[in-house]
């Protein structure tokens, strides 16, 4: 899998959606870069800036923005 895209994941420790998505991630073996932006203000409005809403996971899969954690569409982009 070494040409596996990028997978970045906005979240908080208290969100559940982010909690199932980092698990799935690691389920199958997907490297994947955290970001807590409930501890980092400037991560955050990254996150904002890039998705326009405040909600999380944000979750970007090379270049494609996910909001949520839609399972199907991760599997898709990841090839899984």
């Amino acid at each position: 899998m070494s040409d596996q895209k990028e997978v970045v994941i906005y979240s908080t420790p208290t969100c559940h959606f982010c909690v199932m998505a980092k698990a799935f991630f690691d389920e199958n073996n997907i490297e994947y870069t955290n970001y807590d932006v409930q501890e980092d203000p400037a991560k955050r409005q990254e996150m904002i800036d890039k998705s326009g809403q405040m909600g999380v996971p944000v979750i970007f899969v090379g270049d494609e923005m996910i909001v949520g954690f839609d399972e199907a569409r991760i599997r898709e982009l990841l090839g899984l």
